[in-house]
């Protein structure tokens, strides 16, 4: 079969195929976004702590350069002082590092593509094929990449012009001051223009995060056919489905059927109805063994008649019965005075089998809610 065309993917990408997705590593970047985070951090960390770090890093220079003459005549105390220096430095940048490696950690928050998945790391042949390679440099994605790198150059140097023309009387005033304030001077020029540069990149990323949520999305598009393929694993095979829910129906209709011969009575409509009652001495109530309408009331018929379970017609009872009465339950409260009637006549016709006598009369008129009887099938 053909390989589906991408034309062909017009439904939104169901909930399981982005969870699928999330699994394989798949979620939406924007390396942009993870740029201008870092440099901004560095931007204003050096804007606002740049004479704290110059201050700083000028007394561990001094004090990695200057060197005294027991230093000089003893070599093995060398090691300590130039550790004891990188030690300064580390602890001097290790605020800025901190902060840079919490800013590296921020776009998969912002963009809820925090996610870790060893499928990710599993090596794929394909990215080693050249062809592959050739494709991916003409591809659609490439010509955006290319757009945002000449948008990003035509920005930041457009700024940067900008803001050499409109400090150039500050830049050329730097010659005439002294060399320590000088070079004061000079690190505030340069971390304020460092920050306004890095503050342009924030139009290429509000351009940049959108479009690649949305390629993100586009790329999990669906065709009509995957939607009601998964809608299927879903919910299941509808023949699978009937077939197991036509099983289940039979299984549950044996064990109804073992129910009857140890039932007391089968209440019937004649044949339309049949419902089988069982009732044992330290019940609270009559409990349903079996019911059915049709053929099914026809088989609890039959086996009632083979075990000599008696069969009593009641066409009201019946209906209500099998209406309002759960299988494997009780009967509702309102047929109890009906029921107890039928019971007693089951009594009496099991003496009349052991002792004889008098045939007992079948109960007539029994006293069942009008309101619990169906019309008749």
């Amino acid at each position: 079969m053909a390989e589906e065309s991408d034309l062909d993917k017009t439904e939104e990408p169901t909930g399981r195929r982005i969870e699928q997705a999330r699994e394989k590593g798949q979620v939406p970047q924007s390396r942009e976004l993870g740029t201008f985070l870092v440099l901004i951090t560095a931007a204003a960390s050096f804007w606002m702590l740049g004479g704290w770090f110059a201050e700083r890093s000028m007394v561990i220079i001094r004090e990695a350069f200057i060197i005294d003459a027991q230093l000089a005549h003893e070599p093995g105390l060398l090691v300590p002082h130039l550790g004891a220096v990188f030690a300064d430095a580390l602890f001097l940048f290790a605020p800025l590092l901190g902060l840079l490696m919490v800013a590296a950690m921020l776009p998969p928050f912002f963009l809820d593509a925090w996610v870790f998945s060893s499928k990710a790391l599993v090596p794929d042949p394909k990215r080693l094929n050249p062809l592959t390679g050739i494709g991916r440099m003409f591809s659609w994605n490439s010509l955006m990449e290319l757009g945002k790198a000449v948008l990003k150059a035509s920005l930041v140097g457009g700024v940067a012009v900008l803001l050499i023309w409109s400090m150039r009387a500050e830049i050329f005033g730097l010659l005439s001051e002294p060399l320590e304030s000088g070079l004061a001077h000079a690190g505030r020029m340069l971390s304020f223009a460092f920050l306004i540069m890095v503050a342009t990149l924030a139009l290429v990323v509000a351009a940049d995060v959108p479009f690649q949520i949305w390629q993100y999305f586009h790329k999990l598009k669906m065709t009509k056919d995957e939607v009601k393929r998964e809608m299927k694993e879903l919910m299941g095979d509808p023949q699978v489905k009937g077939r197991i829910r036509s099983l289940q129906m039979q299984a549950a209709r044996r064990r109804m059927m073992s129910e009857v011969p140890q039932a007391n009575v089968v209440v019937t409509n004649p044949t339309h109805y049949a419902v089988a009652l069982s009732y044992q001495t330290g019940m609270a109530a009559p409990r349903v063994v079996a019911k059915g309408m049709g053929a099914i009331a026809l088989k609890i018929r039959e086996i009632a008649g083979e075990h000599g379970v008696p069969i009593l017609e009641a066409p009201p009872l019946a209906r209500a019965l099998h209406k309002h009465a759960d299988l494997d339950a009780e009967i509702p409260s309102a047929l109890y005075n009906a029921v107890a009637e039928v019971l007693a006549y089951v009594y009496q016709l099991a003496g009349w089998r052991q002792a004889g006598g008098a045939y007992p009369v079948p109960p007539r008129d029994l006293p069942v809610p009008s309101e619990l009887v169906p019309e008749a099938a």
